[in-house]
């Protein structure tokens, strides 16, 4: 990838993070203030930790980005109170994925009515935004995950890809998107540098009924990163290029799955910005 493209893309960075007991103080010693933090929430310790640490960074000055998945949202009460806490901290902007809890904890089982109860409250968020899937999501046929986002399109402003390791993969649905008239901005999700080990240990710290539902849907993910050679957002980047740095392809930036190894993120994204001489 050429410098001014990985530059470009590297100035939209958001950086995803859990909402665990140290993310906090990695994210104040390591993220600079120009970088977007968006926190996860969990199906198993509901929104409560992401909106608390939320808070934190919003604090210290960061722009921060809540998930609130629609399935943890007991009832229409409960998400006026979450916006009404959101706007309290300056939050605004919101990423709004349908969730994996199971069951729903109320009446929400998708984002679709979410996103539409936000826009009878008036739209309370400048920026709001919605899952796209490169890959075959293991619940959803590509085609239905495409319609989804032409239904959500009237109320986002931009659409967050979840991972994908394939660059063939990648590149072709950003084409069909666009193809099908979809022309919301996309962040690309791209998984950081990534140590298996570390990944192990954090996914054991967020409990092992969560732990375990994410090594079920994701263990391919774990594959590649095991791997010699498997998987390298450098790699995966420079064959993406040509795809992700086209003008028709309306990318504005990644969005990084850090998995709580801030520190190498921001290392790593450092040492492409020294190449890429920004």
């Amino acid at each position: 990838m050429g410098a001014e493209g990985l530059g470009a893309l590297l100035s939209g960075v958001r950086y995803e993070v859990l909402p665990a007991k140290a993310t906090a103080d990695q994210v104040l010693a390591h993220v600079p203030r120009d970088v977007v933090v968006t926190v996860t929430a969990s199906p198993v310790k509901g929104l409560e930790p992401t909106l608390d640490l939320v808070g934190r960074l919003a604090a210290h000055g960061y722009r921060v980005v809540p998930h609130v998945p629609a399935r943890l949202l007991r009832d229409d009460t409960h998400l006026k109170d979450v916006v009404d806490r959101l706007r309290e901290t300056g939050v605004d902007d919101v990423f709004v994925p349908a969730g994996d809890a199971d069951p729903p904890a109320g009446a929400f089982d998708g984002a679709l009515p979410v996103l539409r109860r936000l826009s009878e409250l008036g739209s309370p968020f400048a920026r709001v935004g919605i899952t796209g899937h490169p890959e075959s999501h293991p619940l959803i046929h590509d085609d239905l995950a495409i319609q989804a986002m032409w239904d959500k399109r009237a109320h986002a402003t931009y659409i967050v890809s979840n991972l994908c390791f394939d660059p063939r993969v990648l590149g072709d649905w950003v084409g069909r998107i666009r193809r099908r008239g979809v022309v919301l901005p996309v962040h690309v999700g791209v998984a950081g540098p990534v140590r298996r080990a570390k990944l192990l240990a954090m996914a054991t710290r967020i409990g092992v009924g969560e732990s375990t539902c994410f090594l079920t849907r994701h263990a391919s993910w774990f594959l590649r990163f095991a791997t010699p050679g498997g998987y390298a957002p450098d790699r995966l980047l420079a064959r993406s290029a040509k795809a992700l740095t086209a003008p028709s392809a309306e990318v504005a930036g990644l969005h990084v799955f850090t998995f709580n190894q801030i520190a190498e993120t921001e290392r790593w994204r450092r040492a492409l910005l020294d190449r890429s001489g920004d």
